[in-house]
């Protein structure tokens, strides 16, 4: 699909095909058919890029861009208007995916993957503090799931939204009431899947370093088995749902009773 680039302040769209935003070849001057032509017998402009190296750390070779023009000269007697790029920005989807991996890098630079900070999960937990939403199947599934498998776990719910700009904070209360007033065994963060939007609080810096500097072991369950997030790789585990979630956090009441029975018969 053609990109449009709108012209300030003159009315003129400009079209370009694909190829002139990817990769080294930002840094070529292309010729670009008008939509609109401006002017008096106005055949083509000449796409005039000016940016520094260290803009190739902001974009991949698939990503699409916003950017901003700057009307350096128009005239209805000139066949020639020249376009130089001030800004760009990568655009949807594909500026999430950008900032994911720019914050993975770093964090992962910093050493809040290493395995060496895992904290392992305690085998027989008393009381389990779960941040997601208070409504929904998560939730239902990790009752549903804990409940059935170790029944003598007492769950603890803070209530969090899960989604949009006030989420992180919510997240990170929840983490600072089980270090404080609540305190737990276990952590489970997580929520039902979605898309990158939908699970894009899970990828907050702030909340990804809180749960580093956390002494209690956190399970991060967040959406599907594929889908990942910053706070997959911080955790002390991740579950690929908030079921898996549940049953890597308590053992088999069941497996126990008969664990116990062979140790007695033995």
């Amino acid at each position: 699909m053609p990109t449009y680039l709108s012209f300030p302040g003159d009315g003129m769209q400009v079209q370009y095909g694909e190829g002139i935003f990817l990769g080294y070849r930002w840094y070529d001057a292309r010729k670009i058919e008008p939509l609109y032509p401006f002017g008096h017998g106005l055949s083509y402009t000449e796409f005039a890029i000016e940016t520094v190296t260290a803009e190739k750390e902001r974009f991949t070779d698939s990503v699409t861009i916003n950017v901003t023009v700057e009307n350096k000269g128009a005239y209805a007697g000139k066949t020639v208007v020249q376009l130089y790029i001030s800004d760009m920005e990568p655009d949807g989807v594909g500026a999430l995916y950008i900032a994911f991996e720019q914050l993975k890098k770093k964090l992962e630079a910093e050493g809040l993957f290493d395995p060496r900070y895992k904290k392992p999960l305690p085998k027989y937990p008393r009381r389990i503090g779960i941040i997601t939403a208070a409504t929904g199947a998560a939730i239902r599934d990790m009752i549903n799931v804990s409940g059935r498998r170790f029944p003598l776990a007492e769950l603890v719910l803070y209530p969090s939204l899960v989604q949009g700009d006030g989420a992180p904070a919510q997240l990170i209360r929840g983490l600072e009431v089980f270090n404080s007033t609540c305190p737990v065994d276990v952590i489970i963060l997580g929520r039902g899947g979605g898309s990158l939007e939908d699970l894009w609080a899970f990828n907050d810096e702030g909340l990804a370093r809180d749960l580093f500097l956390c002494p209690i072991p956190i399970i991060s369950a967040v959406g599907h088995e594929t889908d990942f997030t910053i706070c997959d790789f911080v955790a002390d585990l991740r579950a690929p749902t908030p079921s898996a979630a549940a049953e890597l956090a308590v053992p088999d009441c069941t497996e126990l009773s008969q664990k116990l029975r062979l140790y007695r018969d033995t």
